[in-house]
C-alpha cells in the first residue's frame, strides 16, 4: 500500500478540503434538512453525506493510492484494513446531534494515520470558520477568518480550580464522580471534538470521556492535542492507537493539558 512521504506538505490542502466540506454542511444547515437514523440509532442528515462525498473525492484526488475510512463508509473488513500503513480517517460531521440542535458545536474532522498513530489532524468548525490543525513535529495552530493563524499550547494546572470540558449531549454518574474529587471546578459544556480543542488551546485543563466513541471522533483531535503539548490517553494512560482491531470503537479516554499530574489516580476513583 502506498504511503505519503511528507504528510506535513499536505496540511494546507487538507485544511482547504475541510473548508469545502464545511461549506457543504452550511448549505444544508441554512435551508433545513430531514433526519434519518443509523442502525445504532445515531442521527444522520444529508449534511453528513454531502460532507462525506466531498471529502472522499478530494482526498482521493490528493492521494489516489491512500485509502479513506469515513464514518459514513466504515464497513471495510479488518482483514483489508490491517494491510494499511497510511490512511485517512474522517468524521465528515462530528456532532450531528449539535447540528440538529443548531447550536453551532459541530466539526469536520480529518486525520492521517500512520502506523496506528495520527500524524496530521484538521478540525474545522463550519459555523465560525475556525480551524485547528497540526502535523507531527510542527506544533498545532488555530486560525479564524480575518485573523492570522497562531500557535496554540496547553496550559499548566497548579492544583487549584480546574476547568473541565464536558459533553453537551452525553453525561453520566462516572463523570460526576470524577468532578467530585476537585474542591473547585468549572465545566464548559461543548459538543463534538471541540472539547479536545479547548484543552489544546489552553481554555480547559482536562476532558474526560467515559462513554462510547469511535476512532474517527478522536484521531484529528489527538494530533492537535499532542502537538499543542497535551495528551489523549486511554484509562491505562497509553495514547490511543488506531486500526488495531476489528472494532472501530475507542476505549474510554482522557484529554489532559498538564502532563505533570497523576491523572490515573483520579480516573481510578470513578
Amino acid at each position: 500500500m502506498s504511503e505519503i512521504h511528507n504528510p506535513c506538505a499536505l496540511l494546507p490542502r487538507v485544511v482547504e478540503i475541510a473548508g469545502e466540506a464545511g461549506r457543504k454542511i452550511m448549505e444544508v444547515y441554512a435551508r433545513g434538512f430531514n433526519i434519518e437514523h443509523k442502525d445504532d440509532r445515531s442521527p444522520l442528515t444529508e449534511a453528513d453525506m454531502a460532507a462525506h462525498h466531498a471529502i472522499v473525492a478530494s482526498l482521493g484526488a490528493l492521494t489516489p493510492a491512500v485509502p479513506v475510512l469515513s464514518e459514513e463508509a466504515a464497513n471495510i473488513p479488518y482483514a483489508e484494513r490491517a494491510a494499511w500503513r497510511d490512511y485517512w480517517l474522517v468524521d465528515p460531521l462530528d456532532g450531528t446531534r449539535e447540528f440538529i440542535k443548531r447550536n453551532g458545536e459541530f466539526t469536520v474532522n480529518i486525520a492521517l494515520i500512520r502506523d496506528h498513530r495520527p500524524v496530521l489532524g484538521v478540525i474545522l468548525v463550519p459555523v465560525s470558520g475556525v480551524c485547528y490543525s497540526a502535523c507531527a513535529g510542527q506544533g498545532a495552530r488555530r486560525e479564524a477568518p480575518g485573523e492570522a493563524a497562531r500557535a496554540i499550547t496547553v496550559r499548566p494546572w497548579d492544583g487549584g480550580r480546574i476547568v473541565v470540558a464536558g459533553s453537551r449531549s452525553h453525561r453520566d454518574e462516572s463523570f460526576d464522580r470524577f468532578l467530585a474529587q476537585f474542591d473547585e471546578h468549572e465545566i464548559i459544556s461543548m459538543g463534538s471534538s471541540l472539547k479536545s480543542c479547548l484543552v489544546a488551546e489552553g481554555k480547559a485543563d482536562i476532558y474526560v470521556r467515559l462513554g462510547p466513541t469511535s476512532e474517527w471522533d478522536t484521531a484529528a483531535a489527538q494530533c492537535v492535542v499532542e502537538e499543542a503539548g497535551g495528551q489523549l490517553l486511554d484509562i491505562s494512560m497509553a495514547p490511543l492507537r488506531y486500526n488495531t482491531k476489528e472494532s472501530l470503537l475507542n476505549p474510554h479516554f482522557i484529554v489532559c493539558g498538564d502532563n505533570r499530574h497523576d491523572w490515573a489516580n483520579y480516573l481510578a476513583k470513578v
